[in-house]
């Protein structure tokens, strides 16, 4: 239930979407995207969604 919920949060707010992939990338256990593509709202993301932390989307919105 926290993903569903954390996603629909995120679009609410007006998350940045490379936060949004990172942080369900990192949700669902997926590898990361290739280094070249990589931003720092992703890698904070990703780390975020790895970790199920819902406590900073409004860092990035």
């Amino acid at each position: 239930m926290l993903y569903f919920e954390s996603v629909k949060k995120m679009e609410i707010m007006g998350v940045n979407d490379n936060y949004i992939q990172g942080w369900v990338a990192g949700y669902l256990h997926n590898p990361e995207i290739e280094e070249q593509r990589i931003t720092a709202e992703y890698e904070a993301g990703y780390k975020d969604g790895k970790d199920k932390i819902d406590t900073n989307f409004e860092n990035f919105c």
